[in-house]
């Protein structure tokens, strides 16, 4: 499996401990199959350009799980995003990122206003894009960096301008789907 991931540096011996242990799928090496919207995420510094480095990943020999977006997906989210134990005994997990409106999404839920049912309806909108994450040293080890790809100033403006389109896009269609729940 092919994978990207877009950062400041070039990272061949990625730290499964480095990132937030409330991200969607918990602590891990975030990667995405998409090579575009790994494009999508690059950002840049004054001091420091855009990398985006690939990676192959063997998941021969591995627990991997594979989430949809459904009510077990949201209830997985759910809980990392709150801090609680991850106890998914999973080496990699690949499955859709939650949008950008989860943190408002489960805080409408837990204050009542939306049951866990709208919830979901209000998280299926906008596009879908496929998170993979390393959750294992045992996966890590099956993960080889290949390269790394210094994007231009050009390429992350272009990106970053078609992220705000599709953002807007996706307010647009939250709006109205809230709007249809109350």
């Amino acid at each position: 499996m092919l994978l990207f991931h877009a950062s400041l540096n070039i990272i061949q011996d990625p730290d499964l401990h480095y990132g937030r242990k409330n991200a969607d799928f918990g602590q891990g090496f975030y990667m995405t199959p998409d090579k575009e919207f790994a494009y999508r995420w690059a950002r840049e510094t004054v001091d420091n350009k855009c990398i985006v480095n690939i990676y192959s990943l063997d998941t021969e020999n591995l627990k991997v799980k594979n989430f949809t977006r459904d009510e077990e997906w949201f209830n997985y989210i759910y809980k990392n995003r709150h801090g609680k134990q991850d106890n998914l005994d999973a080496d990699v997990i690949i499955g859709p990122i939650a949008n950008d409106i989860i943190y408002d999404t489960l805080g409408i839920t837990t204050s009542g206003f939306l049951n866990e049912t709208e919830a979901m309806q209000l998280l299926m909108i906008g596009p879908e894009y496929v998170q993979v994450v390393i959750k294992s040293e045992k996966a890590k080890g099956n993960l080889k960096w290949l390269s790394s790809e210094e994007l231009s100033s050009d390429v992350v403006k272009k990106y970053s301008e078609l992220k705000k389109i599709e953002q807007n896009k996706f307010q647009e269609l939250f709006a109205k789907e809230l709007d249809k729940m109350s």
